[in-house]
């Protein structure tokens, strides 16, 4: 295995991290294929592959952000996000039952600082509330990025790509409202994930929330919600 991640990471260093506004995700769009299913990452599979995601967390790790496009900058961090993410779990597999047993009782997972990007280490924390949210706000990330537990959005099964990362989004955000462990609407009431009340203002606020159910909702649960005589209550489902 070491002799193996030593020719991965001979290989990431002969080559550059990014070129033409790109950066090369193929390590991770190859762990990504083979290891998740419908949302499910094969942990097992993974970690005997670990070498790998390692050397793609090498790649991330000497882009410059500065130096990508708008859109490839957005979607460098949605993957940085989602690929750390799978580190911190392998790190403590196959003896961990939940992302929230790591950390400890007063440092939760997402403020750990152990995010390599270039000339600093940061936190899953800071890619989201400083870098994500603030900079693009585009509540669709909440969507994209994957967080490892049952009542995030399921993790995608090929990377977020600067020239299609807007009907990714678009993608994420539509298999998200119509899938009812996330959203449900039933009589009047619509109850939706805590993330749109966690990060409601993202949305804006309720009625958000509404148009924004509204706009990725298909077939039946479309028809239902326009048939609606008044705006629906909105209830939060319990996360997991």
């Amino acid at each position: 295995m070491r002799t193996l991640a030593h020719a991965l990471l001979c290989l990431v260093l002969a080559v550059p991290a990014w070129a033409a506004d790109r950066v090369d995700d193929s390590l991770y769009a190859g762990l990504l294929a083979a290891h998740v299913h419908a949302g499910v990452v094969d942990y097992a599979g993974l970690k005997a592959e670990e070498a790998k995601l390692d050397a793609y967390l090498a790649v991330l790790e000497r882009v410059n952000p500065a130096d990508l496009d708008l859109e490839s900058r957005k979607a460098f961090y949605i993957n940085a996000y989602n690929a750390w993410t799978l580190k911190l779990i392998l790190e403590h597999y196959p003896g961990i039952t939940s992302i929230r047993d790591i950390g400890g009782l007063f440092k939760s997972p997402w403020k750990i600082a152990f995010v390599r990007l270039p000339g600093r280490v940061v936190t899953l924390d800071h890619i989201e509330h400083e870098v994500l949210r603030p900079r693009y706000q585009d509540p669709r990330v909440h969507m994209a990025i994957n967080c490892a537990s049952k009542g995030c959005p399921p993790l995608r099964a090929k990377p977020y790509a600067a020239d299609r990362l807007d009907g990714q989004l678009d993608e994420a955000a539509r298999g998200f409202v119509n899938d009812p462990r996330y959203v449900r609407l039933e009589g009047d009431t619509l109850s939706v994930s805590s993330i749109f009340d966690w990060f409601g203002g993202d949305f804006g606020g309720e009625s958000g929330v509404l148009a924004f159910v509204r706009r990725y909702a298909d077939g039946d649960r479309a028809g239902r919600l326009a048939a609606l005589k008044s705006p629906p209550r909105i209830a939060y489902l319990d996360y997991d």
